[in-house]
């Protein structure tokens, strides 16, 4: 399983993906659309988790792409 992916707001404008743990960011993106869309092609291929950021720093959504620790019930 790798690293879990994320999408942050770049201080200097745009969108990073960086990996979970990671000092720097993997990718930049003029827009969090583009962003979201390789780091969900990182998460699959890896079988980790996407967390997506809003520019407010909270954590707007995240997606299981694998294991799932935590599945559903029913």
């Amino acid at each position: 399983m790798g690293r879990n992916q994320w999408v942050v707001p770049n201080p200097d404008g745009g969108w990073d993906q960086k990996a979970e743990g990671a000092e720097r960011a993997t990718r930049h993106f003029e827009t969090q659309a583009e962003a979201v869309e390789a780091a969900r092609q990182t998460a699959i291929n890896q079988g980790s988790e996407l967390i997506i950021q809003g520019r407010d720093g909270k954590i707007r959504k995240r997606s299981t792409h694998g294991h799932d620790p935590y599945p559903p019930k029913g």
